[in-house]
């Protein structure tokens, strides 16, 4: 199986977490593996936004076109901006190795309480 390396960009941009992920693997999960502040909290049903990351805009264009029930939720992130993405619905590809998404500096894990 292909391996997928993703950066993860803490909110204060002074960490950087690389993690190694299968291809297929979600983003959200190998966050959370990593102890990536990101609460997910409706378990990838796009009811929420808690899974809200801004990607990389030398990435983004790599990425799906987010859908309409996406869109809808990223409406409702804090500080969300034209590159952010539900972490939920990145399924991670070949395409996607060296992927760098930044943590929303209002992410606040509620799990990790």
């Amino acid at each position: 199986m292909t391996q997928v390396i993703v950066n993860f960009v803490s909110a204060g941009g002074d960490t950087t977490v690389t993690a190694t992920a299968a291809e297929g693997d979600c983003l959200l999960t190998v966050a959370q593996i990593h102890d990536q502040p990101l609460e997910g909290t409706c378990e990838g049903q796009m009811a929420c936004s808690t899974c809200h990351v801004i990607v990389d805009a030398d990435d983004f264009a790599k990425l799906p076109e987010a859908t309409e029930m996406e869109e809808d939720m990223l409406d409702l992130a804090a500080g969300a901006r034209r590159t952010s993405r539900l972490s939920c619905q990145i399924t991670l590809t070949a395409a996607l190795d060296g992927l760098t998404v930044h943590i929303p500096s209002e992410s606040h894990n509620m799990q990790g309480i």
